[in-house]
């Protein structure tokens, strides 16, 4: 009778040890049951805008990628800061993303004094979409090339004036003001559209705006494009120099979305969804939803996401710095 007690103890062991070696592997990979509800995509603007647009194109790819409805949030304010500290205060379990515009971590900092979040509070996931940059002046205006521009800024620094709103489109200005030598008056406008409506007025000289906001107007000629903030040129502008073959390769400039989560979300979940945003970026699909914005579908690694973060801050800081634009 012992001896059975004995062998049905030692049954009873290693069942027990095989029991807990399942439990520690699979509390080991979270990505397995990852997710085991809908997950929050948190969008820092307001609905049917770009980064809006990007996210909803984004959300049910990945839904049908997860297995789990991804429900886009849109709570804006402070210029997106409201949503990103939402997201940064979220429980670390992937399930409470961020659909990040590029401003809220490179030129928030900036602009702003008090910014109740950084880098170091999330996971970069990846990038979804890049975007450059045009210089853009009337398109009544004489000028043709980016030097008949910067010629005539000099020769009439009264004129010489720029719109856009307030953070990037600013700092832009003053990255093309101490690359060309130009000098110019930055005048400040609600956002994009209204800038370039300025210049088609022929209120305001010229704009540095980016792609999306840009685009309908240079196809339709009301505006013209001198130069485009990228090292090459622009797939849907094939005919405007980029600023590198002009001789202002220091000029370079471009902003991004991309996904985050909370700081502490367990890596596998972070390769899980970077894995499935890059498949979705890569797509037939979302190329084919992205050229009407005029964007540039980019994934990345989510060492190579921080490094854009990282440096873009730094480029903006060096601008802001040197120009002596002090937060407010």
């Amino acid at each position: 009778m012992k001896q059975a007690w004995k062998v049905l103890l030692v049954i009873a062991s290693s069942m027990g040890a095989a029991a807990l070696g399942t439990t520690v592997h699979a509390q080991g990979d979270p990505a397995k049951s990852y997710p085991s509800r809908p997950v929050q995509l948190i969008v820092g603007y307001a609905a049917g805008g770009a980064n809006d647009t990007v996210a909803r194109v984004i959300a049910p790819k990945l839904a049908e990628a997860l297995g789990q409805a991804v429900v886009v949030e849109n709570r804006t304010g402070a210029a997106g800061m409201i949503g990103a500290v939402y997201v940064a205060k979220a429980n670390p379990d992937g399930h409470t993303l961020l659909f990040a515009a590029s401003s809220m971590f490179t030129t928030n900092p900036v602009m702003f004094k008090e910014v109740a979040y950084s880098l170091k509070d999330f996971a970069p996931i990846s990038t979804t979409v890049t975007f450059p940059f045009f210089v853009v002046v009337g398109g009544s205006q004489r000028f043709q090339s980016m030097n008949d521009l910067v010629e005539y800024m000099k020769g009439n620094p009264q004129k010489a004036n720029n719109s856009g709103a307030a953070g990037v489109h600013q700092l832009a200005f003053e990255l093309f003001k101490s690359q060309t030598a130009a000098p110019g008056e930055f005048v400040s406008y609600k956002g994009t559209n209204e800038a370039v409506t300025a210049v088609m007025s022929g209120d305001v000289l010229m704009t540095i705006a980016d792609a999306g906001g840009v685009a309908p107007t240079l196809k339709g000629g009301k505006v013209r494009a001198l130069a485009v903030t990228t090292p090459k040129r622009s797939a849907g502008f094939p005919d405007v120099p980029s600023v590198a073959e002009l001789g202002y390769p220091r000029m370079e400039m471009s902003s991004w979305m991309g996904l985050l989560a909370p700081a502490g979300t367990p890596l596998p979940i972070v390769r899980k969804l970077q894995e499935q945003v890059a498949r979705i970026v890569g797509s037939a699909y979302f190329r084919e939803r992205m050229a009407p914005l005029y964007v540039d579908p980019e994934s990345s690694t989510p060492q190579e996401f921080a490094s854009m973060i990282t440096s873009g801050l730094a480029q903006w800081q060096a601008v802001a710095k040197a120009s002596n634009i002090r937060a407010k």
